[in-house]
């Protein structure tokens, strides 16, 4: 007799780890963790009141500037069609005869990124600090 039981000469037999229990085991604790998520109560938290963004109505003041930039190359001063290199010169005056001097830089609907940018850097240099700008497109001269 050979030392095996059963009458088998081939050895003892090697060890399997059986995978349909395991997905059986996996499905449960996702059926689990759906239902948990699912039951869990809304979180209290403490009620925020953010601020609404409101359009502005534009102000019938004489004294602020519609800088207007267009994509031709030229600018609208409160609707009058000037040169971009005019503009510094304006800035200075208009600051130097306004007590309160406000500037609402606009462009058209096709004007350029960097000549917007070019007109707020003139209003910095002018050292006018009460600055608006618009972000809605405007036809361009108006």
């Amino acid at each position: 007799m050979s030392g095996s039981f059963g009458g088998s000469s081939s050895g003892p037999k090697k060890a399997r780890i059986e995978i349909i229990p395991l997905i059986d085991v996996i499905f449960f604790l996702l059926a689990t963790f759906v239902l948990f998520t699912l039951s869990l109560n809304k979180i209290q938290s403490l009620p925020v009141d953010l601020p609404q963004a409101a359009p502005t109505t534009r102000s019938t003041d004489d004294d602020m500037v519609i800088l207007q930039i267009s994509d031709a190359g030229t600018a609208y001063w409160n609707r009058e069609l000037i040169s971009v290199n005019e503009i510094p010169g304006r800035l200075a005056n208009y600051k130097s005869a306004t007590a309160n001097p406000r500037v609402l830089v606009t462009g058209d609907d096709k004007t350029k990124y960097g000549a917007a940018i070019h007109a707020l850097d003139e209003v910095r240099k002018a050292g006018i600090t009460q600055v608006s700008i618009e972000t809605a497109a405007r036809a361009t001269g108006r």
